[in-house]
């Protein structure tokens, strides 16, 4: 598995496809997912990949979007007041085309502490979130891809069950791309092939 590669994976029954290594399990196939998200899962690794369909956000910038989605998850998770903002940029995605320019995702990268599920704060893990806003304008909507790496698993976590406690095994000596590979990938092979499945053309 030292080589792992990422493969062609579609999205919303093909009218988006992107690229992730083939480890990542579709979350649908075990429990109910909503409508507007597609949620992937290495259980091995407790990884995880999510897309996220959401109506744009009209009232927030275009160059701070993707702080303000990471801020914003990292409120509803109860962990706004311990994220450290690691990293935000741009990434440039060649195969989609808004007009005449390839898109760009903005991107933001945050360390935070989260549980599982409905555990509580005595539970929680030390997560690196990775996530990228793609604002589709023409089809009124933001999307999110957001990638979660597990720095420290708490004892106390249902995670430590699957993964054992303590900091995790860096992906080079579990034979696995680093998940900023990963997100990285994802996010600049992301590509729309109907746009009908956001109810209007480009």
């Amino acid at each position: 598995m030292a080589g792992e590669s990422c493969v062609p994976r579609p999205l919303f029954g093909g009218a988006i496809s992107t690229a992730f290594p083939a480890r990542f399990q579709d979350v649908s196939n075990i429990r109910e997912v909503p409508d507007h998200q597609e949620v992937f899962v290495d259980p091995d690794r407790d990884e995880s990949l999510i897309f996220e369909l959401l109506d744009l956000k009209g009232e927030v910038d275009d160059a701070g979007s993707a702080l303000w989605f990471l801020r914003d998850i990292a409120n509803e998770q109860d962990a706004g007041d311990n994220m450290v903002v690691e990293h935000s940029g741009t990434l440039e995605l060649p195969g989609l085309r808004l007009g005449e320019a390839s898109a760009v995702a903005r991107t933001s990268v945050g360390q935070l502490a989260v549980s599982k599920g409905r555990q509580g704060r005595e539970a929680q893990n030390i997560v690196r979130l990775y996530l990228a806003n793609i604002r589709l304008k023409n089809a009124a909507t933001d999307v999110l891809i957001t990638a979660y790496e597990p720095l420290l698993i708490n004892p106390l976590s249902e995670s430590a069950a699957a993964v054992a406690a303590g900091p995790a095994i860096p992906a080079e000596q579990a034979g696995c791309l680093p998940m900023s590979e990963i997100f990285k990938f994802a996010v600049m092979n992301f590509n729309v092939h109907d746009w009908n499945l956001f109810n209007g053309g480009p």
